[in-house]
């Protein structure tokens, strides 16, 4: 029950509770898991290593027995084959899944050679040795089998006593084949798991065939030759180019950075200074609407009437006007004292000493 329940807790990490109006919600949580010493201190061994198994005739468990739980000296024994080249989260987790299939689970792994993948799949990164060792060391793993078939026999099935095969469900079409599983899943002894989506071997090597000059930079920064990485020599001087390129330009940019950085500074506390001195508490707008607004208040302001009408002498002398017969485009009069002019300046003072007169 305790395999029961930390299985569930690993593969699901979604709670459901029942919200305010009755309706499940369904939300995210991460459980707690107590704290304790689950790590294991071995590798797995391989199965040629192990002692050969009892004398009694092989019978596998149904899966209804299987489900409901078997003694702990009878685990059901679930076999999870594959290539396993650049071992990564993704094969990890498909074994966690082929682990905690049942309560009582005995994983066995099975991992092909070099010879065979090559013939069926094509070449791998890592060598057999390195995938077994990868393998062995995973930590839901119970027992790894070298050198695995490609397809499961009925005399392999009963050579290391397997109920059950944990696979994806996506037909594995391969060495002539539509599916390779399809005898298993018609036996019923087919379990399957789910793919990690996003994380594979050739997605890994795609990022690495994408961005082949960053990793053959990397590396030759860290010191591995040219020779090392098939690196011809004109290549290798290319990339030391590109690097030595690549520094003077970012420390350019950083000081052309700073120096920006510095100018926008002073620009900024000039610009804040500007700012203030119009828009402050005593600054120039606040003067100008203040003047603006006495200009205003004199303008609107009715004027107060003259108490008594000024007399002669202290009315301003009459404004001077031309005769009507001397257009704007006439040249200006002459003086009064030339002859022959043709029109002369006449104000009202003079008009009233004629009368006089």
């Amino acid at each position: 029950m305790e395999a029961q329940s930390s299985s569930t807790l690993l593969l699901s990490r979604k709670r459901r509770r029942d919200g305010s109006n009755g309706e499940a919600e369904e939300g995210e949580r991460f459980g707690k898991i107590p704290r304790c010493t689950v790590g294991l201190r071995h590798p797995a061994p391989f199965a040629d290593e192990l002692e050969p198994a009892d004398s009694k005739a092989y019978k596998r468990v149904s899966m209804e027995e299987a489900k409901r739980g078997t003694p702990p000296e009878r685990p059901v024994r679930v076999y999870a084959d594959g290539i396993f080249d650049l071992f990564h989260s993704g094969h990890a987790r498909a074994l966690m899944q082929a682990k905690c299939l049942f309560p009582n689970t005995h994983l066995i792994v099975g991992v092909c050679s070099d010879d065979l993948t090559h013939k069926y799949k094509g070449f791998t990164v890592m060598n057999e040795d390195e995938r077994y060792d990868a393998i062995r060391h995973c930590r839901y793993v119970d027992e790894v089998v070298r050198n695995a078939p490609w397809t499961l026999t009925p005399e392999f099935l009963a050579k290391h006593r397997i109920d059950f095969v944990a696979h994806d469900d996506i037909p594995y079409s391969s060495a002539g084949s539509d599916d390779v599983y399809k005898h298993i899943k018609e036996a019923g002894m087919f379990a399957p798991t789910q793919r990690t989506e996003g994380i594979s071997t050739s997605d890994v090597i795609t990022r690495i065939v994408r961005d082949y000059d960053v990793y053959v930079r990397r590396n030759l920064q860290r010191g591995y030759t040219a020779k090392e990485l098939n690196v011809s020599f004109i290549n290798e001087k290319k990339y030391h180019l590109q690097e030595r390129v690549d520094k003077e330009f970012v420390q350019k940019v950083e000081e052309k950075s700073i120096d920006l950085i510095q100018k926008w500074e002073e620009k900024s506390r000039e610009f804040i200074g500007n700012f203030l001195q119009m828009f402050g508490p005593e600054g120039a707008l606040k003067h100008m609407l203040k003047e603006g607004r006495g200009r205003m208040l004199q303008a609107i302001s009715p004027r107060q009437s003259p108490s008594s009408s000024p007399t002669r002498e202290e009315r301003s002398p009459s404004p001077t006007f031309r005769l009507p017969f001397f257009s704007k485009t006439s040249p200006p009069p002459s003086p009064p004292h030339h002859s022959g002019a043709r029109g002369y300046l006449i104000s009202e003072d003079d008009d009233d000493e004629d009368d006089e007169n």
